[in-house]
Order: C-alpha cells, then sequence, then structure tokens
C-alpha cells in the first residue's frame, strides 16, 4: 500500500509563526495544536493498522485511558497499556515492551509522553523488524540498526506531553543496567506521524515542564556553536532559540498556556532539526547525556545545572556566535547598556524557571563526585569532547574548572 502524501497542521489561533515548517524527512505528518485523540485515529486510519501497541509515561495514563478503551472496543488494541519505561529509557522496561510488542505481533506503536517513551517506542518497533522468536536484549537491538538492507519498521505514531523533541530524530537512547548512556540510530526509526495536544500536558511536574522546553534552548545553543554549523543551520536555530525563549517567559506567567506551549514546540522543532543537520551530537549533549546517567538528573536539569558553564568555558572561541545568541535572549535592553554576555542570559532563564535545577547540589551531586566525573570524561572521552568543543579541554582539571565554575561569576 502506498503511503499518504506528507502533511502538516499548526492550529492558526495558537502559532507564533504562519510560516510552515517542513515535515522532517522520513516522517508523514506533524499536527500541531490538535486533539490527540481524533488526530490518532485519523492517522492509524491512513496507515492502515489495526494492532495497535500502546506505551505512556505513568504521567500520561490518566489522560489517555478513555481513548485506550477506544482503541479496545474498536479491536485495534494489542495488549494493556504499557508504562514501564522509565526516565532515560532503563533497560528493564525498555526490554519488557519489545518482548511484549513481539509476542503479539503489533503493527503500530503508539507512544504518549516525554523522550523517554518516545525513544523507547523507536527501539521497540526496530526489535519488532527484527525479533524472531527470541527475547530482546540490548546487544540484540543495537545489531538490529546496522542491518543493510533495512527492512520496512513498523509506523510509529507519537504523542507527546512535553518538549524533549524525541520524536522529531531518527536517534533514540537507553540507559543500561550499569547507568551507561547508550542507544540506536537510523534514518528508519525516523517516527511515522507526531501530534503535540496541550491538553496532555496539563499536571505535569514542573521540572518535566520546564526542564523538557529549557532543552530547546540547549539544542538551539549546540546547533549555533557546534564546529560543523553552517550558517542556514545557524539561522534556523536562532529562530528556534527566539520562540523557545519567548514561549518560556510566556509559561512562567500561565504555564497552561497554549500559545506558550505552542511557541516552545515550534521553536523546539526548529532547533532540533537544526541540530540533527549534521551537528548532533554538541558538546553540551554529550556532556549532559552522561551527567544525567551518571547521576539520575533529569536532562532538563542537566541543562539548568550546565548550559551556562559549558558556554561561558568555549566563550572566547566561539564569541561571534555567543553574540547572536545573547541578541536573540535579549528581550529587554533597549540598547542603550552593553550586551551581557550569552552565559548571563542563559542562568538568568534558568532561574526564574519552577522545578529545575540550578546547581549540583540540587541534584545532590558534590564535589568529590565531580572529580572523578571529570576524570572519567577526560580519560574516556577527551578526543571526542574536544572535537565537539570551540576551546579543547586539555586535562581533566580544566573539565573539572568549567563544572564547578560559580553561577554568580557568569
Amino acid at each position: 500500500m502506498s503511503r499518504p502524501p506528507r502533511r502538516l497542521t499548526i492550529d492558526k489561533r495558537l502559532a507564533a509563526e504562519g510560516e510552515a515548517l517542513p515535515v522532517p524527512p522520513g516522517m508523514d505528518g506533524v499536527h500541531v495544536g490538535v486533539p490527540f485523540d481524533s488526530t490518532a485515529l485519523y492517522e492509524m486510519e491512513q496507515l492502515n493498522v489495526s494492532n495497535v501497541y500502546v506505551m505512556a509515561n505513568k504521567s500520561s495514563k490518566p489522560m489517555v485511558e478513555h481513548f485506550v478503551k477506544t482503541l479496545k472496543e474498536m479491536g485495534f488494541l494489542a495488549a494493556p497499556i504499557n508504562c514501564d519505561v522509565s526516565m532515560g529509557g532503563a533497560e528493564d522496561g525498555l526490554l519488557k515492551a519489545c518482548n511484549e510488542a513481539a509476542e503479539v505481533k503489533a503493527d503500530c506503536v503508539l507512544t504518549i509522553g516525554g523522550g523517554a517513551v518516545q525513544d523507547a517506542g523507536k527501539l521497540v518497533r526496530l526489535w519488532l523488524s527484527a525479533a524472531d522468536g527470541e527475547k530482546a536484549t540490548v546487544k540484540g537491538i543495537q545489531a538490529a540498526q546496522n542491518r543493510d538492507p533495512m527492512p520496512p519498521l513498523p509506523p510509529q505514531i507519537c504523542c507527546p506531553n512535553s518538549f524533549a523533541m524525541a520524536e522529531l530524530t531518527h536517534v533514540a537512547g537507553l540507559v543500561t543496567k550499569d547507568n551507561v548512556k547508550s542507544g540506536a540510530a537510523h534514518p528508519s526509526m525516523m517516527p511515522t506521524v507526531v501530534i503535540f495536544d496541550t491538553d496532555l500536558s496539563r499536571g505535569l511536574p514542573d521540572w518535566v515542564k520546564f526542564g523538557t522546553a529549557l532543552r530547546g534552548v540547549e539544542h538551539a545553543i549546540g546547533a549555533i556553536c557546534h564546529p560543523k554549523a553552517t550558517s542556514d543551520i545557524r539561522t534556523r536555530a536562532l529562530q528556534g532559540l527566539v520562540l523557545v525563549n519567548k514561549g518560556l517567559k510566556g509559561m512562567v506567567e500561565n504555564q497552561d498556556s497554549e500559545a506558550a506551549q505552542v511557541n516552545c514546540y515550534l521553536g523546539g522543532w526548529m532547533a532540533i532539526r537544526a541540530l540533527n543537520t549534521g551537528c548532533y551530537p554538541s558538546i553540551a549533549h554529550l556532556i549532559q547525556n552522561h551527567y544525567s546517567a551518571r547521576f539520575n538528573v533529569h536532562q532538563g536539569s542537566c541543562s539548568g545545572i550546565l548550559s551556562a558553564r559549558i558556554l561561558e568555558y568555549h566563550r572566547q572561541k566561539s564569541l561571534l556566535y555567543q553574540i547572536t545568541i545573547a541578541r536573540a535572549l535579549d528581550t529587554g535592553n533597549d540598547g542603550d547598556q552593553p550586551l551581557p554576555h550569552a552565559a548571563t542570559f542563559v542562568s538568568d532563564l534558568v532561574a526564574t524557571l519552577p522545578g529545575v535545577a540550578k546547581d549540583h547540589a540540587d541534584a545532590n551531586v558534590d564535589e568529590e563526585m565531580l572529580r572523578e566525573f571529570a576524570e572519567y570524561m577526560y580519560n574516556q572521552h577527551g578526543e571526542k569532547l574536544n572535537r565537539l568543543s570551540p576551546k579543547p579541554f586539555c586535562s581533566a582539571e580544566d573539565f573539572l574548572e568549567m563544572l564547578t565554575r560559580p553561577i554568580a561569576t557568569l
């Protein structure tokens, strides 16, 4: 059966930008500011699927139980809703989902929730295309990404409840039993459809809502300062940065504002697509992924703790790009005052965000833990760090100095 043409819907009441964004390559459709349930049913019909495996995080389950009941009544529900994927995509919950979906021979994966659930859905699809009766393992899932040619993967309909943007990439992360960040990537893992309904974010904890929106700032900064970024990539990332900044400030005033949330989503979309056009990972992604896995800290809080520090570390080597970041984040300077550093704008923004950690102590990470982390990162990943950072790290002490720079000095 041929696929329907690619489609995009953005509710014009809510969109700050009327200009349509391109649907990411490999994806059939993106819908922003529309009801998830009726839109998901429409997409299932378009995709001609009838045995849907549903995954959601625990906070989303109460909001989607009525829809899951509808799927069951229609005969479309492959298995009871799975809510076993935890923060970061921990190995045990992921493998359980893979095995359940394979056992019922699901022909579609519906993921409702944050980045961990969206990434887990990609990996479940990868496993569905490879499983032949055996139990899922991390090695088996990762081996499946290397097949050439890659067989078709079952479609995935993503309904994000936050702004992590995992649903707009073909990369999927997981955390092993040893607390090591790992994952898989392949163009075929790009989700098929994304539906962003602001109702799904109601009642989210502050650390999720504001933390994932802050990741949009991180994605934009990472693209702008990346050694491989082009002028086009930087332009798109700056456009996204302006929208996410506007959205975050709007959510601080009213966190359920539909317009503010759509600004965060559209800006985050621009930023992640810029980053993923040859600039992933950024230096901050590499550092924060390992910090998150090692200390069990949500990535939004990793950005709150580390983003400004990383910017300040390489400021002299990326100054021209950081000036453009500062201008994008500057909403109150009338031009009579000197423009503050980009790191200052980021740290000042983080200070206003409820639920997001601002410093290591907020995440229960002490100086000795940081020293061990610095030695690990430099010894194990020093070469990669220096490929990604505008300013190289010459030693673990350099890295530790970046980690421990007082926020007040930025």
